[in-house]
């Protein structure tokens, strides 16, 4: 029986490659999103339909998102969509925080209320977002300093976002899950000069990191729902073994 997966933030880096992943599983009908006007072209697969115009930083998004949708019942929603502004404590950027937030935190919420009460995700289904280790206020270490304000305290709201989520959809049978996909090769991460990072941090390119996410999803459910995972355990985890101790175990379950 085939499935519907809806990924929010597709046009490159992890989104991109989730969409390639499941494109590749002919059961799997793709609903991809870009902020361009414009459809990709290149990926000829005949199960993979793009979604152009939603900009997640828009009100109308959700909505967008339902007018698209409002015909099928999703199985799977991944929010993908991320902003990573290079900041310091000497120079914080106003303008990249109200625009980090709004991505991370705020625009989940809206577009999931859109979805859900229009009815165009299913019963038993699965909204994933996409977190990151630097979300958790446990791992955070003096180790690593400070700086990065807008990114990382975004993911800690977006956990609190998905938590709450959790809470409002388990009576509908919605799990809710955030997943820290893992420290990858992007031009996200080279932005911020993340790249000196790359081979001592085990950083994995982006469809490593998509395999892994989409293995993960194929058996979280509602047991499940409200948690924070690394699916690919504390590999690239720098504070990991510091904060948590050695052994751990992958799939990790990870501290808010």
């Amino acid at each position: 029986m085939g499935i519907n997966i809806l990924v929010v933030g597709a046009s490159r880096g992890l989104g991109n490659e989730i969409v390639k992943n499941y494109a590749s599983q002919k059961e799997s009908s793709v609903y991809a999103t870009v902020r361009s006007d414009n459809t990709p072209t290149g990926d000829g697969s005949s199960n993979v339909h793009w979604i152009p115009g939603i900009d997640v930083t828009s009100e109308d998004a959700g909505m967008k998102l339902v007018e698209a949708t409002k015909d099928l019942s999703l199985d799977v929603v991944i929010i993908t969509a991320g902003f990573f502004p290079s900041e310091s404590f000497d120079e914080p950027k106003w303008a990249e925080e109200l625009k980090t937030y709004t991505i991370s935190a705020i625009a989940p919420v809206f577009i999931i209320h859109h979805l859900v009460k229009a009815s165009c995700i299913s019963k038993g289904g699965k909204v994933i977002l996409v977190s990151s280790e630097s979300g958790s206020i446990t791992l955070r270490h003096e180790s690593e300093g400070g700086g990065n304000y807008a990114h990382h305290a975004s993911k800690s709201a977006l956990n609190m976002v998905g938590k709450l989520l959790s809470l409002d959809l388990k009576s509908k049978e919605i799990a809710v899950g955030m997943v820290h996909p893992g420290f990858m090769r992007t031009e996200m991460t080279k932005g911020v000069g993340f790249d000196k990072f790359w081979d001592d941090g085990g950083a994995v390119l982006p469809r490593e990191a998509a395999a892994s996410l989409i293995d993960f999803v194929s058996k979280f459910d509602i047991s499940r729902t409200g948690e924070y995972w690394a699916p690919r355990g504390p590999r690239d985890i720098g504070t990991a073994e510091t904060v948590l101790g050695k052994d751990l175990p992958t799939p990790l379950q990870l501290p808010w």
